[in-house]
């Protein structure tokens, strides 16, 4: 057969066309703005009109490389020598080793869904910046979230409130080191003020996120804006601080080493929480409206106080306890009160409507999952948000033009809820029909089309795959009869993490 390779690169989101450089007739460079691409091949290849173009016939079982690395502009070539074919092959041999050993390190997860679980382990680590220890949300831009719509959003970055869902999928999968990579990514960007906390950062710890469109381009299936950076990088988000105390409790009880210094940050981030749950946010969702009174963020509130009682009389931190106490006591009685005026958990104070994120009250320990405030919960949620296995986020207005598909993560925790409820049959009914919303390799988005079950959104999404190991690791714990009971509050990722460690 005959292979045709064509590299065609455009730099700064397609602004910049890089100028060709033949260095022999098996490599070559391509140089624009602050770039610079090195090309080499074990077969010859050519330039044309500012790309990269090989043609070779290849017999049965015959094998050829080519590969490209990155520099700065300025930079030398980061892989100098004449010996190609060797030097690809060596490189390549070590990158499947690499992953090869990893795997085998650090996950240890065996289950029904092993395939899957283990699929989404190697996804995560990709999405991990090494040099940081930085877990990225989704690793493109303004992929829509519906098909010609405007809800395009850059996600190239860490969100805090991921901490926790990180943090507890790469316990359960047995990565540590991992876990504690992150945990010094959260350490250092945080640089002991949970005061000027904000919600997201690059992975490499900048806060400046400046929201800019690019109109040159049309976007996928001409789905614009195209957006790079994110505005919501400055919004009030509460429960960013229960998430945060909610990674440590969680690292700390997986055996992970928290340091005094993060004593004394968790303390400070639950003084903070103290002071500030009354006030109304832009919540999980980052609506671009008046904010609210959301109902999760004020149960990660509750969250943060709570986990932060029990640190403190296990040891692990100090701080005014009776203030963590009793400020969680008011939140408990706000949302028993205010969260739930007809029996069921609605989105916000004075706002009657579904909202997937109120799965989580059982999940975070607030509630029996077997509660009639938790059942009528995910009773509404499916009949409201439900359209076969998929879930939406909400439905009513949030500032923001178009439509929206499901959230792929609000499945799996209306999925987790089933499966800590007991509801076997049916969890693995869903989960069967959730495995299914993965492309041929595994890799799940952040939303799909519940008409036609099409990826949208960004991908490969960190937050779905996430889901897929809690839910899976979940479903073999209740499998083998290791859970709590249903009729008890329990942390759904705590109960996991000590029953399958």
């Amino acid at each position: 057969m005959t292979a045709r390779i064509v590299v065609e690169p455009r730099i700064e989101y397609g602004m910049v066309t890089p100028r060709y450089t033949a260095t022999s007739d098996r490599t070559c460079t391509m140089i624009g703005g602050p770039d610079a691409l090195w090309f080499r091949s074990t077969r010859p290849m050519r330039g044309e009109s500012a790309r990269v173009i090989a043609e070779w016939d290849l017999a049965t079982d015959q094998e050829e490389l080519i590969e490209v690395a990155w520099t700065p502009a300025a930079g030398d070539d980061p892989i100098p020598g004449s010996d190609h074919r060797g030097a690809m092959q060596r490189r390549l041999d070590d990158t499947i080793s690499f992953w090869q050993s990893w795997f085998e390190r650090c996950c240890n997860y065996e289950g029904e869904h092993h395939r899957k679980v283990h699929r989404s382990a190697l996804i995560l680590k990709a999405l991990t910046y090494a040099p940081t220890g930085a877990v990225v949300a989704a690793g493109t831009t303004s992929l829509p979230e519906w098909i010609g719509g405007e809800r395009n959003w850059d996600y190239r970055f860490t969100w805090i409130r991921d901490a926790t869902l990180t943090l507890s999928s790469l316990v359960t999968l047995g990565s540590l080191g991992e876990a504690a990579a992150f945990k010094g990514w959260l350490e250092r960007t945080g640089a002991g003020h949970p005061e000027d906390l904000q919600i997201m950062y690059r992975i490499t710890g900048e806060r400046l996120l400046p929201e800019v469109h690019l109109a040159h381009l049309k976007g996928h299936r001409d789905s614009t804006p195209v957006r790079i950076g994110n505005g919501a990088a400055g919004q009030l988000q509460l429960d960013s601080y229960g998430q945060l105390v909610e990674a440590g409790y969680l690292f700390a009880l997986a055996g992970g080493e928290l340091t005094p210094s993060n004593g004394e940050y968790l303390r400070q981030v639950a003084d903070l929480t103290a002071e500030a749950w009354q006030h109304p946010d832009q919540g999980i969702w980052e609506i671009r409206d008046d904010p609210r009174h959301f109902v999760h963020s004020k149960l990660n509130c509750w969250v943060a106080l709570d986990r932060a009682t029990r640190m403190a009389k296990a040891g692990q931190l100090q701080g005014r306890v009776d203030v963590w106490e009793r400020e969680r006591d008011l939140l408990a009685e706000w949302l028993r009160s205010e969260a739930a005026p007809d029996g069921w958990f609605v989105q916000a104070a004075g706002r009657p409507i579904a909202d997937a994120a109120t799965l989580l009250v059982p999940a975070l320990g607030f509630l029996p999952v077997a509660h009639p405030s938790v059942a009528k919960t995910m009773e509404v949620v499916a009949r409201d948000l439900g359209d076969g296995p998929l879930v939406r986020r909400y439905l009513n207005p949030d500032g923001l033009p178009g439509e929206e598909g499901a959230f792929l993560l609000c499945s799996f925790w209306l999925l987790d809820c089933l499966i800590h409820s007991r509801r076997l049959d049916e969890a693995d009914e869903m989960l069967e029909a959730l495995l299914e919303m993965s492309n041929d390799v595994g890799v799940f988005s952040e939303m799909a089309d519940p008409a036609t079950g099409e990826a949208l959104g960004n991908t490969p999404q960190a937050f779905t795959h996430m889901g897929v190991v809690a839910s899976c690791a979940a479903l073999t714990a209740a499998r083998q009869g290791r859970l709590p009971s249903p009729e008890e509050p329990y942390v759904f990722a705590e109960a996991v993490l000590t029953q399958l460690r």
